[in-house]
C-alpha cells in the first residue's frame, strides 16, 4: 500500500515487470529440480546425494538463464526494464542460493524452518523495500529489497539445515531428471498463470495498467493464506504417507485442507465483490480504483486456486506428476489464447477473465486424474455452513454501506470489521465440528476462549 502511494502506478508496473521475468528466468535456472529434490529428499532414502545432485544441476542450470537474459536484454529494454537487466542477473544467483538451502529443509521436513525463512525474506526485503522508496530510489529500490530477503531467507535456511555434500550417481541424476521433467513442464504451466497476463499487459496495455492489475491480484492474496500454508505443510506429508502406503490419509487431508481453506476464500471474496472499490481507492489511491471490476473477477479466482493449488499439489506428491502438468499444461495453453483475445478487448477485466476460465480447466483435468489415484471428497456440512455464514455477512455488510456512505477509511473498516465478526458467529454457531476444532487450536495456543462462543 505504502508503495502504490509513493511510486504510483507506472513504477509498481516496473516491478512487477521484474518479478515477471524473474519467474521464468528462475524457472529456466531451476529446471524443476527443486521440487524433484523436495520430493526425493523427503522420501528419506540417500538424502545427502539427493542434494548434492540437486545443487550440482541448479548450478549448471544458471548458465542456461543467464545465457537467456543476456539474449533477451533488448526486449527487455523495450519493455520499459532496461536498468533492471542487471539487477535480474543479481537475482537469478542469489536464487540459486535461497532456492538450495530453502528446498533441503523442505525436504527434510523441517516445514517451521522453511515457512520462517520465507517469513523473514519478506519481513527484510519489505523493510529494505520502504527505506529505498523513502530515500527516492522507487523501482530500484523495490529490486533491491527483493534480492536483499531472499539473501536473509537463505542465511536463516543455511543456519538449520543438516544435510550435508556427499558423493552421488548416476541412479540419482537419473531419478531427479525423471521427476523433474515433469515438474518443470507442470511449472511452467504456473508460471504463465503467474505472469503472462502480465507480460501481455505490458504488451498491449500501458505500465500503469500492469500495475493497477497486479495491485489487484496482490489484494485477492488475502483469500490464499490458509491454502498456501496448507499447501505448503501437506506436501511433504502426503509424500511420507504415500510411501508409506497409507492413502486413506491423504484422502483425510486433502477433504479438510479444502474446507480450511474456504474457510478464509470465501468470506474474502464475498467481502471484496461488495467493499472491493472502496478499499482499492482508502488502501492504494484514486489511481488504483480502476482496478475494482477486475478485482471482482480475481477474488473469484482465488477460490477457484483452492482447489487447484491443493489437488496439484496432491498430484505431485504421491508422485503423479505428469498428469499435474498435464493440467496445468492444457490450461496454460488456454490462459495464453485467452489473454490474446480478451486483454486487447477488455483491458486488464480481460486478463482478469482468462485467468478465471483457466484455473476452471486446471481444476477439472487435475481432479479427473486424481479423482483415478483417490477419492476427492468436499465437507458437504461444513462447506454449506461457511457459505450460510457468508451470506449473512454480505447481507449485513449490504446494509451498512447502504446505511453509512463509506467516505473515509475508519468508515470502510469498520464494514470489514462488521462483516467479519458476523461471519465468525454464524459460522461458529452453525457447525460445531468446526467450532470444537478451532476452539482447541485457539486454547492450544495459549489464547483464551469466551466462555459464551
Amino acid at each position: 500500500m505504502y508503495f502504490a502511494h509513493a511510486v504510483g502506478a507506472t513504477a509498481y508496473g516496473v516491478f512487477s515487470l521484474f518479478l515477471a521475468y524473474f519467474g521464468i528466468f528462475n524457472l529456466i535456472g531451476d529446471g524443476g529440480f527443486g521440487g524433484a529434490a523436495v520430493k526425493r529428499i523427503s522420501e528419506g532414502r540417500d538424502q545427502n546425494a539427493y542434494f548434492t545432485a540437486f545443487l550440482f544441476l541448479r548450478g549448471a542450470l544458471l548458465a542456461a538463464s543467464v545465457v537467456a537474459v543476456l539474449a533477451l536484454s533488448e526486449y527487455l529494454a523495450s519493455e520499459g526494464t532496461e536498468s533492471m537487466v542487471f539487477w535480474l542477473l543479481i537475482a537469478l544467483v542469489v536464487a540459486i542460493f535461497y532456492g538450495v538451502t530453502m528446498n533441503g529443509t523442505y525436504g527434510e521436513g523441517m516445514v517451521g524452518i522453511s515457512q520462517t525463512a520465507g517469513l523473514l525474506n519478506n519481513i527484510v526485503k519489505v523493510l529494505i523495500q520502504v527505506l529505498a522508496v523513502f530515500l527516492g530510489y522507487g523501482a530500484a529500490g523495490l529490486v533491491g529489497g527483493f534480492i536483499a530477503g531472499m539473501v536473509a531467507g537463505g542465511l536463516f535456511s543455511l543456519h538449520f539445515l543438516r544435510l550435508r555434500l556427499a558423493p552421488f550417481t548416476a541412479a540419482h541424476l537419473r531419478n531427479l531428471f525423471t521427476f523433474s521433467f515433469w515438474i518443470f513442464l507442470s511449472t511452467s504451466g504456473a508460471i504463465v498463470f503467474s505472469y503472462a497476463d502480465t507480460i501481455l499487459l505490458g504488451y498491449y496495455m500501458t505500465t500503469a495498467d500492469v500495475g493497477i492489475y497486479r495491485i489487484a491480484f496482490q489484494f485477492t492474496a488475502a483469500a490464499t493464506f490458509t491454502t498456501v500454508a496448507l499447501q505448503t505443510t501437506l506436501y511433504p506429508k502426503i509424500s511420507r504417507w504415500h510411501a508409506d502406503g497409507a492413502l486413506d490419509r491423504v484422502t483425510l487431508a486433502l477433504a479438510r485442507a479444502v474446507t480450511y481453506s474456504l474457510l478464509l476464500a470465501v468470506p474474502v471474496a464475498v467481502g471484496g465483490w461488495i467493499l472491493g472499490d472502496r478499499l482499492l481507492y482508502f488502501f492504494y489511491g484514486a489511481g488504483f480504483a480502476a482496478g475494482a471490476p477486475a478485482l471482482a473477477v480475481l477474488l473469484l479466482v482465488q477460490v477457484v486456486n483452492v482447489f487447484m493449488y491443493l489437488q496439484t499439489m496432491c498430484l505431485n506428491a504421491i508422485d503423479r506428476p505428469r498428469e499435474s502438468f498435464y493440467a496445468t499444461g492444457t490450461a496454460a495453453v488456454v490462459n495464453i489464447l485467452l489473454d490474446l483475445a480478451l486483454i486487447p478487448l477488455l483491458g486488464i477485466v480481460g486478463a482478469a477473465v482468462a485467468t478465471l476460465i483457466t484455473m476452471l480447466v486446471n481444476v477439472a483435468i487435475a481432479r479427473h486424474y486424481l479423482a483415478r489415484q483417490i477419492p476427492v471428497e468436499i465437507e458437504r456440512g461444513p462447506t454449506l455452513h461457511i457459505l450460510l455464514a457468508a451470506g449473512a455477512m454480505a447481507v449485513v455488510i449490504l446494509l451498512y454501506r447502504l446505511a453509512i456512505p463509506l467516505s473515509n477509511v475508519f468508515l470502510t473498516l469498520g464494514a470489514v470489521a462488521l462483516g467479519g465478526i458476523v461471519y465468525g458467529l454464524v459460522l461458529l454457531k452453525a457447525d460445531a465440528g468446526l467450532h470444537d476444532e478451532i476452539r482447541d487450536l485457539v486454547m492450544q495456543l495459549g489464547a483464551p476462549w469466551p466462555r459464551w462462543l
